[in-house]
Formats: C-alpha cells, structure tokens, sequence
C-alpha cells in the first residue's frame, strides 16, 4: 500500500472514530466533571454518596461477577470435553452449544419467567407452590439468563485455546507421573488462560452493562436500569452523566487489574500443535456419559428459546399455573406481524444493519490495509483504536450519543432548520446516531476478519500483479478482494447479526414509535397490559428465525 494512500486512510480513520467514538465519551466524561463551565468531582462523588446509585453500581458488579463464574463453569468442562473425546452425536452438540447466541438475553427473559417463575410450568408440572426459582428481586434469575446466553462466547475462546495447545506437553506431563486434574491444573488451564480472559472479559462487560435483561426481569435496582430511567432527565442534571462515567471507569478498571492478574499469565509454547492429538474414543456407557453434559446444558439453555416458543403459540391468560398451555394459537404471529410497530420496526432494523454493514466493509478493509499492508510505525494506533468499542459498554456510547443530540438541537442554526433538526435530535429522527452505534460498536468484528484475511494471502500476489501493469484499484478488484471474501462475509454476518440484536443503543436512542428498531419494539410490546408479552414473544420467534 502506498504511503500516501495509508496516510490518508489514517487521517480519515482518526477523524470518523474522534466524531464517532472518541467524542461521545468525552461528552459523557465532561458532564459528569463540569458544572456551569467549573471542573467538579461533587457529581462523581454523590454517586457513590446516594444509597440508591451505590447499590445499583454494587448490584450490577455482582450480575457481571456472577455471570462470568456462571458462564466460565458451564463453557470449560464442555470445551475440554469437546477437545479431548469422541462421543456420540458430537457434530450435533458441537452446533447445538451455540443456539443461544441468536435469541437476545432479554427475549428469552419472557419465557424464562413463565416457565421458572412462582406460577410457572415447572412449579406447576412437580406440584410444588408458589416457588420462586428465579430468586429474590430476580437476581438469580437475571444471572442465570445471562450465563445460560453468554457462555457460547466462553466456549468458543476456550476450544480454540485448547485447539493451539501442544499434546506433547500433556504426554511428557504423564510420563513423569502427572495425571488427572493435577495434569489439568498445571499444564492445561495455564495453557488456555488467554482464552479464558478474552472470554470472560467480553462477558463481564456485556452482563455488568446489559440493560434489557434486567428490564425484563423488572430488576431496577442496577445501574444500567438507573441509567435507562435517567434518559427523561438528560437535559441539565449531570448526575445521569456521573453515573455512566463511573460504569465506564468500573468496566475499564476492572478489565486492567484482570488483564494485570490474569492476562498476563500466558505461557508460550515451543510450537502449535506440533504433536497430533487423537481423540479419545471410550467404550461402552462412558461414550454416553460424555453426551450427558452437553445434553444438560443444551437442553436448560434452549429453556427460555422453548418457553419463548410456547409463549408465542399461547392464547392470553391459557397459560397460568400449568405445565403446558391450555389453549394453543396462532393468532400472536398476525397480530405480530399486523401491529402498527411491528412491520415497520423489522424494515427500520434492517435499513440501520445493512447500512451499517456497508459502512463497515468498506471502513474495516481500508483500516486492515493500513495495519497489515502499509509501514506506517504508527499503524499499530490505529489497530488498537480499532478494537476499543468492544472494551466500552453499550450503554456508555449510548448515553454519548444522547449528549451530542442534546447539545447540538440546542443549536440556534439546527433549531431554525427542519433538516438539521431531523438529523441532530433523536427525538425527532434517531438514525442518523442509530447508524453510527451499530456501526462503531461493531466494526471490531469486520476488522479483525479482514486483518486476518489480508494477513493469509501473501502480498507476493499483489506486487505480481502490479508487475503485470494492474492498477493498485485492479489489483484489489481481482486479486485481493476474492481471496479474502470468506473474511469478509464473516465479519459482515457477525456485525450484521449484533446489529439486529442490538439492545442498549437501541432501547436508549429510538425514542419515536416511527423509528423503533425490532428490540425496541418488542420491549414495547411486553408492556402492553394483557396480550404484551404473547404478541412480543411472537416477534422473537420471528426475529430468531430470521437471524437463524
């Protein structure tokens, strides 16, 4: 790549992501420090002072922390029985381990709670009273749900590490006598503990930040809920602003002091994988035993997918302190499909997506570029800047953008235009900042799939065709951009994909019915009194299916 040409991809990256990324921060960061143009900590300070805020913060680090150790205690056991044993029906469970990535934690939440709630089918089918297994307050319940979603993102990392991993070192760990889970636990877990810490920190900030779970679950009492009912009161009143602050600093601290204590702890190998490693194969009852954890897991996660299922194909008020529904229909899926919000909701998800995916295509294959193919010493910036909105919470980026569109409606040039109006405020029209959340928050995924593209085709084809006279434009045409197409459609399925599902963003920015993206509307949904939650649970299904 020309240095010129990186040169002016750089200055074009820095300038989107300092408009995009870097200034909403620093809006949330300058409204929680500044009053009436003075530096301040007393706003930071009288959150921790409030009772309320304090245990809100408290609640939601407990969520995180419970989550995480939930998620990391399912995912392990599944990825190392997965890695070593041959077992029956393992293709199946090897697919089936990541079903609950395509429903959104709090879609599930509404079968969750009929099926698990004081009057729900599982109290109903043992006969055992107005048991609430979901916890008091519902924080069981909202860990659960959250683990039950999130450790597929675990289980992923784990298997991957454990895939990397030399066998010759669990043979010469055996040779002198070290076997069992001594072996596991001081040659394997050191091993994989990369993997462990990138899952377990993707899964902390989600759940510490996750907004439509507890909603859901109508657990309020969390920080991100008292951010999401702060929203009506983003006009002068900076302790909204101090409160997202302090989640932002809590999320980036603890990310540091785990990267300190746990990060670090990496042991390099002499190489990959050198010694193959054939699976395991047992006879008899044990080859079946081995199915019996993934069985378990599969079948309790996909519990809110079948609860939502049921939920959907209920008629209203047939499904109470019973095992099954007592009258089945299909009239939610009309009524779905045939509500004013709803068609419009699945055409406004989709505009936002797609042009979010396109921005993204072209944005993150100009930024591999410039990291794997320019000399720029300071490539490396951009590369980490890159992938700095996975480390910040939705709802942190969201409130960001709540401040822009407040300061710049306030504007006397936008207040006297109806255009810059419909641009600038989100409660007139949200896209534009609906467009650039979907779009910052999930450019890491296409980055890092065209990064590792470009990084597996050797440059050699390139200068080979410039050599034959291919323009620089040609030669991406021709040779760059085949080679590296299953790159790209895989980061744009999984940015496409979390768009749809956005959750934070969208709960926070779609402030208009006209507007509402398929989350909002179904959130909207559920609070509708008698038929909310069957037609809600109706537009899940259909949302699952789409995405699935």
């Amino acid at each position: 790549m020309r240095r010129s040409s990186a040169w002016i991809v750089f200055a074009i990256s820095m300038l989107i992501f300092g408009v995009g990324f870097l200034w909403p921060l620093g809006r949330v960061v300058m409204q929680g420090f500044f009053s009436e143009g003075h530096f301040t900590v007393k706003y930071v300070v009288g959150v921790f002072q409030n009772p309320v805020y304090s245990e809100g913060l408290w609640n939601s680090f407990r969520i995180g922390l419970g989550t995480t150790t939930l998620a990391t205690l399912i995912a392990i056991p599944l990825a190392w029985l997965a890695n070593r044993y041959k077992y029956p029906f393992k293709g199946a469970f090897s697919a089936l381990v990541l079903v609950p990535m395509i429903l959104p934690p709090f879609v599930g939440a509404i079968g969750f709670q009929q099926i698990l709630g004081q009057y729900g089918a599982l109290n109903a089918f043992f006969n055992l009273g107005p048991i609430d297994w979901l916890g008091k307050g519902r924080y069981f319940g909202v860990i659960l749900l959250q683990a039950l979603a999130l450790y597929p993102i675990m289980y992923l990392n784990v298997a991957a590490a454990l895939a990397n991993i030399d066998h010759a070192m669990d043979e010469a760990a055996e040779n002198l006598g070290c076997s069992g889970f001594t072996k596991f636990r001081r040659i394997t877990l050191p091993l994989i503990t990369p993997g462990i810490f990138a899952g377990g920190t993707i899964i902390f900030i989600w759940s510490f930040t996750e907004l439509g779970t507890p909603l859901i679950m109508n657990y309020t009492r969390c920080a991100s809920v008292q951010v999401f009912d702060a929203v009506k009161e983003i006009g002068d009143n900076p302790f909204p602003y101090a409160l997202v602050f302090v989640m932002l600093a809590a999320s980036v601290s603890l990310y540091a002091v785990s990267k300190y204590f746990f990060g670090g702890k990496a042991y390099a190998m002499q190489s990959k994988a050198a010694t193959t490693f054939k699976e395991i194969e047992l006879g008899g009852w044990r080859r079946w035993a081995v199915t019996v954890p993934f069985f378990l897991v599969v079948g309790f996660a996909l519990l809110p997918h079948v609860g939502v299922i049921l939920t959907s194909l209920s008629a209203p008020g047939s499904w109470y302190q019973s095992t099954l529904p007592d009258v089945f229909t299909l009239g939610n899926y009309e009524e779905a499909l045939g509500h004013g919000m709803t068609v419009s909701s699945i055409r406004n998800s989709l505009f936002y997506s797609v042009i979010a995916v396109i921005f993204n295509i072209g944005f993150g294959i100009a930024i591999a570029f410039v990291v794997v193919r320019s000399d720029l010493k300071i490539r490396g910036l951009l590369d980490a800047l890159a992938m700095l909105p996975l480390a910040v919470p939705g709802l942190v980026m969201a409130f960001g953008y709540l401040s822009i569109s407040s300061l710049m409606s306030n504007q006397s040039w936008v207040k006297e235009s109806d255009f810059w109006m419909s641009l600038f405020d989100v409660r007139t029209n949200p896209t534009m900042f609906l467009v650039i959340a979907y779009s910052i928050r999930r450019l890491p995924y296409m980055v890092r799939s065209a990064v590792a593209g470009l990084q597996q085709t050797s440059a050699s084809l390139e200068e080979a065709a410039a050599n034959m006279g291919a323009s620089p434009m040609k030669s991406l045409r021709r040779i760059t951009m085949p080679l590296i197409t299953a790159n790209l459609v895989a980061g744009a399925m999984l940015a496409f994909a979390f768009s749809m599902l956005e959750v934070s963003d969208s709960l926070m920015l779609a402030q208009r019915e006209d507007y509402y993206p398929i989350t909002k509307t179904i959130y909207e949904l559920f609070q509708l009194i008698g038929t909310g939650k069957f037609v809600a649970s109706a537009l899940g299904v259909w949302a699952m299916v789409f995405l699935a």
